[in-house]
């Protein structure tokens, strides 16, 4: 049974301040959710794995979905893309679930995250050598969205680093990029929520769960009004920024 006794706003803050840093972030730039709550919560305030990754996927159900519809409200949002990746980001998410709760998948964790910062360094490359991106449709899509719905759920975070880094280096519209990764995430979070409840209950949803929630849910708005304003080149500086940090940083942190 999900119960959550005697909890103060005290107790809440911590979880409400990391909804809301890791919220902004990924609702302006398509990714960083997971992967800042993930390493937060973990790192930082002591949750167990499994249910670090099911408090961040629970609570993006609730932040993706408010993201999504801002980014639809500010049509920031490609429908085509976002039909071809929703589907196979779902399978790989419910996949990466049993993995997680069966075996460590954290072993493979530095690996993706040192091609992670490769990716993060050469979108800040882009960035600084083409004023203007290169647009054009991406190509390497569902294998993409498959990937990175596994890495996601088995991760605690991944679906934002992986696909909207790979669609930005293959030439997406950053701003359409960033709303079609956020709005497509929803479907893929509520998937691997349902697949926490059926292998490991309710009791997988904690305290963090409800402070990401609420935090997240208020910083929705604010991450699609940012990626509707921000120039292309600046979003692609960003992006290639936060990819590039917070994978050293999972890097140094799994190697020391």
């Amino acid at each position: 049974m999900l119960e959550f006794p005697e909890i103060s706003f005290l107790d809440l803050l911590p979880f409400i301040l990391v909804g809301l840093a890791a919220q902004i972030v990924d609702g302006a730039l398509g990714m960083a959710f997971g992967v800042i709550s993930s390493t937060l919560l973990g790192s930082f305030l002591g949750v167990p794995p499994a249910q670090v990754s099911a408090s961040v996927h629970f609570a993006e159900v609730f932040t993706t979905g408010a993201s999504g519809l801002s980014h639809a409200w500010l049509r920031n949002i490609d429908w085509t893309l976002f039909f071809r990746i929703v589907i196979p980001g779902v399978i790989g998410g419910v996949v990466g679930v049993y993995v997680l709760t069966s075996i460590d998948a954290g072993v493979a964790r530095p690996f993706v995250m040192a091609y992670l910062a490769i990716i993060g360094l050469s979108l800040l490359y882009r960035a600084w050598r083409f004023p203007t991106p290169r647009i054009s449709d991406p190509k390497f899509v569902a294998p993409l969205g498959l990937v990175g719905g596994f890495l996601d759920a088995a991760g605690g975070g991944g679906w934002g680093p992986v696909v909207t880094s790979n669609l930005l280096i293959q030439g997406g519209d950053p701003r359409r990029v960033i709303g079609t990764v956020c709005a497509s995430e929803f479907f893929l979070t509520v998937s691997v929520s349902l697949a926490f409840i059926a292998t490991m209950g309710l009791s997988a949803f904690t305290t963090a769960t409800v402070g990401l929630l609420i935090g997240g849910v208020i910083a929705a708005p604010f991450g699609a009004l940012v990626a509707r304003h921000v120039r292309p080149r600046m979003l692609m500086f960003l992006v290639g920024g936060v990819l590039t940090v917070t994978s050293l940083f999972t890097i140094v942190r799994a190697l020391a």
